[in-house]
């Protein structure tokens, strides 16, 4: 397979910032100084993943992380991927949002919801059988508060009375909406309802869900100069020969794992199916792409071109790859897809 031409690629970086063995505010301090290089390299936007309680997520509150970013920043737009928001009061979080979105002079990208392991929401008391239908809930009261006016709603979980809303976004009528699956029945929604989808497998499992939103989409209101992102995430590490670059990625990929098993061990809950359990399966399953800067790019354009995604969420900073090693990465994204497309 080759790569066309024609696709419009854009490029964006995703980070569960797990635990990189180190103190936690230096890490903070290096993934602002990654912030810092994403946005001089023109990166579209930076997402951050919310779990909690796990070595998985050192940013349990990405409003909070991703505040300090804006202020690191000028051009690159950020935002939660995806905010967990059973864990919220839908007016907090659409308070959060509006501040969010108010200090980064308009630069949010809001990314919605349930979260992938219920023990996550099980230690705030949220159980498994009430997560869906709150979930629903607080997302019909975003999206209505999101439109503006006085908030009303009575449901099961939620009881709202003629709220006033005194703040607003910045952007208008409301951020970016971003939603993460691997389900068609998602992506349907997600096209009827103008967001922007992330994707992660491999290029040709994910054409299926790619297939069901291009069927489905709607022009996206808050974007009606260009059509919604179609997103495919990557775990990318490319290094100065095939060696060093495989030597980097499979300790980071074995220590990101170790993170990201914590709490189904802690919890005795089996891993989920898709998850590459070594380091030869994650490169296998296409979720790690890793070599040198030629090998890469080909591989991610026709990766990109089977998937039928035109975004590119790039995961250069996981486990614990040098801060150094990150950096280089991210240049040569830039130098070898940025740059050309």
């Amino acid at each position: 397979m080759t790569h066309r031409p024609s696709l419009k690629l854009t490029c964006g970086i995703f980070d569960h910032l797990d635990d990189d063995g180190r103190d936690v505010g230096r890490q903070y301090e290096d993934r602002l100084v990654l912030a810092e290089a994403y946005d001089r390299l023109g990166f579209y936007a930076y997402h951050v993943a919310e779990h909690h309680c796990t070595p998985h997520g050192r940013s349990p509150s990405p409003s909070l992380f991703l505040s300090s970013a804006a202020q690191r920043t000028r051009h690159l737009r950020l935002g939660p991927l995806v905010m967990l928001l059973n864990l919220y009061h839908p007016l907090r979080a659409f308070e959060e949002i509006c501040m969010l979105d108010q200090l980064s002079g308009g630069r949010l990208e809001l990314g919605l919801g349930r979260g992938a392991l219920p023990v996550e929401l099980g230690y705030f008391g949220i159980s498994e059988d009430v997560a869906p239908s709150r979930y629903e809930e607080a997302n019909d009261i975003l999206l209505k508060a999101l439109r503006g006016g006085a908030l009303s709603y009575q449901g099961r979980h939620f009881q709202l009375n003629q709220v006033p809303l005194t703040l607003t976004t910045h952007q208008r009528p409301c951020p970016p909406i971003w939603v993460t699956t691997n389900r068609p029945e998602t992506a349907i929604w997600a096209a009827g309802n103008g967001a922007n989808l992330a994707c992660v497998g491999p290029a040709a499992g994910v054409r299926k869900i790619t297939d069901a939103y291009h069927t489905h989409r709607e022009r996206s209101p808050s974007a009606p100069d260009r059509g919604p992102f179609v997103g495919l995430l990557r775990m990318i590490v490319i290094g100065r020969s095939e060696a060093d670059a495989y030597s980097l990625a499979r300790s980071a990929y074995e220590q990101w794992l170790t993170s990201f098993k914590f709490l189904y061990e802690l919890n005795d809950i089996p891993t989920p199916q898709p998850l590459p359990l070594t380091f030869e399966a994650a490169i296998e399953s296409e979720l790690c792409v890793v070599g040198t800067p030629t090998s890469v790019r080909n591989v991610l354009l026709n990766q990109l071109e089977e998937a039928g995604a035109n975004y590119l969420l790039c995961q250069v900073a996981f486990g614990n790859l040098p801060l150094d090693a990150s950096l280089y990465t991210a240049r040569t994204i830039q130098s070898e897809l940025l740059g050309q497309s």
